[in-house]
């Protein structure tokens, strides 16, 4: 992998979000392994594909935190849930809590050139970006 020009050092990437865009492309990657602990194999696909580049120190604590992360979900998986309704906030299960509702008007001017204006590739007022999954 230490050749991909399209790869980021994970140290690197830590300043651009890097953790939720890996655990993003991860749970979409891997939905088919989902209750199964990861080898290191897994966490390298999974690095690869979303363009990183992870040195094995960073490999073996990706690995222990992403198994870890997934042992979480399946004990909350095995609670029993029926009958509870889903909350839209925690303050609502001990006290009436009303919505607050915002009008649905347009607050912001447009500035999409404008925020565009340093993209490296626009089309049609779409950021175009390179394709990440095989």
């Amino acid at each position: 992998m230490g050749g991909d020009n399209n790869l980021i050092p994970l140290r690197q990437a830590a300043g651009m979000h890097a953790a939720a865009a890996f655990c993003t492309r991860f749970l979409f990657a891997l939905h088919s392994l989902f209750f199964m602990p990861l080898s290191p194999q897994d966490v390298g696909r999974i690095a690869h594909l979303a363009r990183l580049e992870l040195g094995g120190d960073e490999q073996a604590a990706m690995l222990g935190q992403l198994n870890g992360f997934f042992r979480i979900v399946e004990q909350m998986s095995a609670v029993d849930t029926r009958g509870v309704e889903p909350l839209y906030t925690p303050l609502s299960a001990v006290q009436a809590v009303a919505l607050r509702l915002r009008a649905d008007v347009v607050t912001e001017v447009d500035a999409r050139e404008i925020n565009q204006a340093s993209a490296p590739a626009v089309e049609d007022g779409l950021f175009l970006v390179p394709k990440v999954l095989e």
